[in-house]
């Protein structure tokens, strides 16, 4: 027992180095083995936090940290290189979707410039022109990949460039490459987009519309009768809180102090912050803990939120349950999980005048993220400001 947390501490200690390993003088097999031994590394690493972190997030970093070891051997060998170089500094889910970014990269790159993608060397990047990367981005509006279709919007082509951006930056730091060529390249303008969130009165339809015993027909409406408790608390929730998604879905029940309102949430990177809810909330969720306290779940389940099979409940069932009692109550308005929050966001923001307290609440890192979104001119003002608009004049005006 003594050797094995000898064995666990050594690794993770391992694992949060900064390696500077000459790749390319390594052949493919041992190339392999030091991605593996480096994966193994970081895996265990999470397991050694296990007594220190939610078990949710434990599991998605490990999910996360498999996923890249698979995505890493449809990539150039030195991807792997980066990825653990970059671990001290970033998230698992965010290698990931680095991950994803890359692979699309450098299958695009093999199209091009007629190298198969395992071939290809360190020195390819120095080979990239700006205008190899310029074409990158255009190739995004519509592009196949694994036999499908695809395309990026203008967020989805920032947020690879980003990823290029740090490859190439990486690279060129350790003087692996002779110049930064992605650093040249301008950012996609980004074309404002009106928020979409819930006005007042559309809140508490909502809320009243989830809480109904009739508010679907037939077979779906038997599954609302079993889940309209908990669908109600995850409202309630999204709503008197603002939090994300993800958020929510690794919420345990010991989060919550139920005599100061109050739970920890685990934020983007790790971090745990301490949110408030008032009475509403607070309701909605006891409610929903004496109906869970009836479903004999397994002594082990630690999770706020469970599916009908007693299991954490999923980031994709609270979006479809999201939609589902949106369209609804507002048709016209695509409601997401995010919109919940961006109704929080702004209603606070109303009502308190301060964007600072509002950032800091939603775990807003830049201030200016959050007077983006949440200082909008809101559908109330703007519905105002058209009665003074006149098109015809009154007759009295025509008397002067």
């Amino acid at each position: 027992m003594r050797k094995t947390c000898v064995l666990r501490n050594d690794i993770s200690k391992i694992s949060r180095l900064k390696f500077n390993l000459p790749f390319a003088k390594f052949n493919f097999q041992s190339r392999l083995i030091l991605i593996s031994f480096y994966f193994s590394a970081r895996l265990w690493y999470y397991l050694s936090m296990s007594d220190k972190r939610n078990d949710y997030y434990l599991q998605r970093n490990i999910d996360c940290e498999e996923k890249i070891e698979a995505l890493s051997l449809e990539m150039p060998y030195f991807c792997s290189e980066f990825f653990y170089g970059i671990g001290n500094n970033t998230s698992a889910l965010t290698r990931l979707n680095y991950a994803y970014d890359l692979r699309i990269f450098f299958d695009y790159l093999s199209q091009v410039k007629k190298i198969p993608v395992e071939d290809m060397k360190i020195e390819v990047l120095d080979e990239v022109t700006s205008t190899d990367i310029e074409r990158f981005l255009n190739y995004l509006s519509h592009y196949k990949m694994n036999g499908k279709v695809l395309s990026c919007d203008e967020k989805g082509k920032k947020r690879k460039l980003s990823t290029v951006r740090a490859l190439f930056r990486y690279f060129f730091n350790k003087n692996a490459i002779k110049s930064n060529v992605a650093a040249k390249i301008p950012t996609p303008k980004l074309h404002e987009k009106e928020i979409i969130r819930l006005e007042g009165d559309e809140v508490d339809k909502l809320l009243s519309y989830a809480d109904s015993d009739d508010a679907f027909s037939g077979r779906k409406n038997a599954y609302h009768e079993k889940l309209k408790i908990r669908d109600y608390a995850i409202l309630s929730l999204f709503l008197g809180t603002g939090i994300r998604i993800s958020e929510l879905v690794g919420l345990n029940v010991d989060d919550f102090d139920f005599n100061e309102n109050s739970f920890v949430v685990t934020r983007k990177g790790g971090s745990r912050t301490i949110l408030y809810y008032n009475e509403e909330v607070k309701n909605a969720l006891l409610r929903w803990l004496d109906y869970r306290y009836d479903l004999k779940l397994d002594k082990n389940e630690t999770a706020l939120f469970v599916s009908l099979k007693n299991k954490r409940i999923s980031v994709r069932a609270v979006e479809v349950l999201v939609k589902n009692y949106a369209k609804e109550v507002t048709p016209l308005k695509n409601i997401t999980p995010h919109k919940l929050r961006s109704t929080f966001g702004t209603d606070l923001y109303r009502k308190t005048g301060d964007i600072y307290a509002v950032a800091d609440f939603l775990g807003h890192k830049d201030v200016n993220t959050t007077r983006k979104h949440y200082a909008a001119i809101s559908q109330d003002s703007r519905k105002s400001a058209v009665e003074f608009v006149k098109l015809r004049k009154d007759e009295d005006d025509n008397d002067r």
